[in-house]
């Protein structure tokens, strides 16, 4: 068994930001810990011991770590604003490499956009992502045949996903942080066009 402790989400996890795993534990590989779920970005005031869900999270985050590294190699996420990719940074702070592959879906950057953005000497991958998933885009930007993981489990397919995607050439446009701010469109309401 790998102990998170031992690897770059042990942080984030005693803080109490891993929320809503669909995965958190051992992948295929030794020594490698997975997660799938939410990184929560600002908590909300806590009134006494009431639980309160966060303000604003990285969700449908993938991502894997080894035991005994400090750095996070590969991530993938979604932003419901390009605005919090900050807090990323932030409270991602230490655990990211600038030698990782980071990817950020976000809600409210132009359709047809994929940006480079450094926030400090950390790259990210900035890509639209509207009415889909981050595992389906990521699945799509590494050209990964749903076939060719269908007898995988979840964390034999999140490795495969994540092997293919951490050397993805994506030599996008740079801009800077603020320019992507600039250039942001309002946010869309994910459950504008829903059926009811």
């Amino acid at each position: 068994m790998t102990s998170i402790d031992n690897t770059a989400l042990g942080r984030l996890d005693k803080e109490g930001r891993l929320l809503n795993a669909v995965l958190k534990g051992d992948t295929t590989k030794p020594g490698r810990f997975g997660f799938r779920g939410d990184i929560a970005l600002k908590f909300q005031a806590q009134v006494a011991d009431e639980k309160r869900p966060p303000d604003y999270s990285l969700e449908q985050v993938l991502t894997v770590t080894q035991e005994g590294e400090q750095t996070i190699p590969v991530l993938a996420g979604y932003l419901h604003s390009f605005a919090y990719l900050a807090d990323v940074a932030k409270v991602l702070d230490g655990a990211l490499s600038p030698k990782g592959s980071y990817f950020m879906f976000c809600n409210n950057v132009d359709f047809l956009a994929k940006y480079r953005t450094k926030i400090g000497d950390i790259e990210f991958r900035v890509l639209p992502c509207d009415e889909s998933t981050v595992w389906k885009e990521m699945m799509d930007l590494a050209g990964v045949d749903k076939n060719d993981i269908k007898k995988l489990d979840t964390a034999g397919k999140l490795d495969y996903l994540l092997d293919a995607a951490k050397d993805l050439d994506a030599s996008y446009t740079e801009i800077s942080y603020e320019e992507g701010l600039a250039r942001m469109e309002p946010v869309k309401n994910r459950n504008e066009n829903r059926p009811v």
